[in-house]
């Protein structure tokens, strides 16, 4: 039989006592001084950038707070292994419920999704430090730390990342000669041979420098292969599936999308329940690098999520973007925060310079697109 937790502002002298019959590590973290740790990386809701991506920035921010505070709430029950793993599920699927919560008002009430995702932000970082209140609570067990902090086995030994590395790029190089091969067959203009060879002779090459970068440390992380994962489903399904264009459509003009034929109300519906649910995994990747659940996490990533939409090549008015620019822009987000550390330069002046380089993306797109017109 499972004995509930005590709350954090039990009396002391019952919680010694619970505390005496039942140990528990995971308050552990409570009262510690709050972290607001900055990854780079894709946060997997920043994909989101091909409808909208404007609209589905706070998303991302509320899956934060979603994984917070799911985890948070599972400290208090148990520290068996399997409640984590249950965790794990309800916190995806309450992220897609979140999801589909807002993608009704927005698909079916016409409310502006701007409206919507900034009050579910704010509703949900309160219900955050409502469900914590206001306390940091952890540490989590080793094997869900995995999931941010783990690194793939090497069964290869110090050669598993290298190994890796090549299989992906002659993946990479065999869809791509495939690619030109089919175009060729269609009396497409395509790319040299030469152009083709030194192209992919750089990824390659990139690619398998990054590799050995990591076998010569421990290998390649968990979290690199989740978002390799991600990226490449999510590339294939934008580029090679019907919903896919569909989505792009919609984006480019929900009204032509719509008299098209496109059920423009239930592919936003489920757009916003995809990008719910991959604001949930985004939570728990956080929460595992973090060590901890804290109310105060996830604090300002709009901004970045934003920013490296747009510097990845989305545009503001829907319609145009690719999974891999996201990244890229992701990328370059997490150097500038990581360079702008390095380099001693205050909190205050990296928001400064951040804002200026999110206006500049956001001058370049409107100044590339009303060239174009």
């Amino acid at each position: 039989m499972r004995h509930p937790r005590l709350h954090v502002d039990e009396p002391l002298r019952r919680g010694l006592a619970r505390r005496d019959q039942h140990p528990r590590p995971g308050c552990a973290g409570e009262g510690r001084e709050d972290q607001t740790l900055r990854e780079s990386g894709i946060p997997p809701g920043a994909e989101g950038g091909f409808v909208h991506p404007v609209d589905l920035r706070a998303l991302g921010v509320q899956g934060l707070h979603l994984g917070i505070g799911l985890f948070g709430l599972d400290l208090r029950i148990d520290t068996d292994p399997i409640d984590y793993v249950t965790a794990t599920l309800i916190c995806l699927l309450v992220g897609g419920l979140v999801g589909a919560a807002q993608g009704y008002w927005i698909a079916y009430f016409k409310i502006p999704s701007f409206i919507v995702t900034l009050a579910g932000m704010l509703v949900f970082r309160g219900l955050t430090l409502a469900v914590l209140n206001g306390a940091s609570v952890g540490p989590f067990p080793d094997f869900f730390q995995l999931l941010s902090k783990g690194f793939i086995p090497n069964f290869a030994g110090p050669w598993t990342a290298l190994l890796i590395g090549a299989v992906l790029w002659l993946i990479l190089l065999a869809v791509s000669w495939r690619r030109l091969i089919v175009q060729r067959q269609h009396n497409v203009t395509t790319e040299s041979l030469g152009v083709f060879a030194t192209r992919n002779g750089i990824i390659g090459f990139v690619l398998l420098a990054f590799a050995y970068q990591m076998s010569s440390y421990r290998g390649l992380p968990n979290v690199l292969i989740i978002m390799f994962v991600l990226i490449m489903l999510y590339r294939f399904v934008t580029n090679q599936t019907t919903i896919g264009r569909r989505i792009y459509a919609l984006g480019g003009n929900a009204k032509a999308a719509k008299l098209s034929g496109i059920k423009t109300e239930r592919l936003t519906f489920l757009t916003f329940v995809n990008m719910g649910v991959l604001a949930g995994l985004a939570g728990m990747i956080f929460a595992a690098r973090l060590n901890t659940a804290t109310p105060k996490g996830g604090l300002g990533f709009e901004l970045d999520v934003i920013a490296a939409c747009f510097i990845g090549g989305a545009s503001a008015a829907g319609g145009v973007g690719k999974v891999t620019g996201v990244v890229v822009g992701a990328f370059i987000i997490g150097v500038m925060n990581n360079g702008m550390s390095i380099l001693g330069i205050g909190i205050d002046y990296q928001q400064v310079i951040k804002g200026l380089v999110l206006l500049g993306a956001v001058c370049l797109d409107v100044y590339n697109k009303n060239k174009a017109a």
